[in-house]
């Protein structure tokens, strides 16, 4: 059994999966990749198919028909070997040096017979035409070089979250938990990060910025113009997450910290769809927005009061042209921060 699998979903990545792959080779005979080919209809294939010759012991690959990005990691969760699990997109990248601390933690683990969860590392906003880069930390509210419980996590600032770029998780875990991502659909790393926590139950965080997480290539899934026009995928996936919360009400009751970490995340989720349809700006837009806080008020009125009525609720609704334009703006200020998009 591999200590690691690291599932690579590619789609047309010809000119740049290349970096990603090298920079996880350097993880040596630890780690499996299987690098998902989604239909790809450009050189993808070839390329990884070399990879897969040059290096058998290592490079699984997959080939199947397009079924965008969830389709392809849950190939990779079915055919994983690793005793842990981690996606690194195809155009992203880990730091080589950090990737080394990381194994010898995951091999810590593996050995003294502890069972660890989830493992959580910083990850890097590596933006197009910036100088200085984001990097997510976790330090404050994550105890720092020890297995953790829920009970040991502090306060998450908002705007500080966990992604997919930040976790690896015990492949055992993933499957016990029965997740399985939509097909064709954009957005569902938010379900990767969010649906597995309420079987999360040790934890590891290393302050390390291991992941490089790229922004700016045009088409790009989180690229704003191009989420407006995903809109209805953003919204799916929101919709999947609050019947997630509702579906498992009883059990999340029992862990105040999780629940409380849950609410903030889908909070952002449906803030970040809220004012994406804002930016839309068309009436049909308008009332798409309308019918995604309806949904989440009949599905539970506490959970809807808790999301509308937070400062960020809040200013997503705020009536009228001008309170729509005080919402965008305090989304730009928002960005500019987080640097995210």
């Amino acid at each position: 059994m591999k200590l690691l699998t690291v599932t690579i979903p590619c789609y047309n990545s010809e000119d740049y999966m290349g970096k990603c792959i090298n920079s996880l080779l350097t993880g040596g005979e630890d780690v499996e990749l299987i690098i998902v080919d989604d239909g790809s209809t450009d050189k993808t294939a070839a390329i990884a198919d070399k990879y897969e010759e040059e290096y058998p012991s290592i490079v699984k690959v997959i080939h199947k028909e397009n079924g965008g990005h969830g389709s392809a990691v849950n190939v990779g969760m079915e055919n994983a070997s690793g005793l842990f699990f981690k996606v690194v997109d195809s155009d992203d990248w880990v730091k080589e040096s950090e990737y080394q601390k990381i194994l010898e933690v995951l091999k810590e683990a593996a050995g003294d017979g502890k069972t660890l969860d989830m493992l959580i590392s910083n990850f890097v906003y590596e933006k197009q035409g910036e100088k200085k880069n984001k990097v997510m930390r976790y330090r404050h509210a994550l105890p720092e070089d020890e297995i953790f419980t829920w009970k040991q996590v502090k306060h998450f600032h908002k705007g500080q979250y966990i992604l997919m770029h930040s976790v690896i998780f015990r492949t055992k875990l993933l499957r016990e938990c029965g997740l399985r991502l939509p097909e064709n659909t954009f957005y569902v790393d938010n379900l990767f990060v969010f649906e597995p926590l309420l079987y999360v139950k040790n934890m590891y965080y290393m302050n390390v910025n291991f992941y490089r997480y790229y922004i700016g290539r045009e088409g790009q899934s989180v690229n704003e113009t191009v989420m407006i026009s995903r809109i209805d995928q953003q919204i799916k996936v929101n919709k999947i997450m609050v019947d997630y919360m509702v579906e498992n009400k009883q059990k999340l009751k029992g862990n105040r910290k999780m629940r409380n970490y849950m609410v903030n995340y889908l909070e952002i989720i449906t803030t970040v769809s809220s004012v994406l349809l804002i930016r839309g700006g068309t009436e049909e837009h308008l009332q798409k927005k309308k019918e995604l806080w309806k949904y989440i008020k009949q599905k539970d009125r506490m959970l809807y009061i808790r999301l509308r009525y937070g400062i960020l609720g809040n200013s997503m609704n705020l009536p009228g042209k001008g309170g729509r334009k005080i919402s965008i703006e305090g989304y730009r200020i928002c960005q500019r921060f987080f640097q995210f998009n």
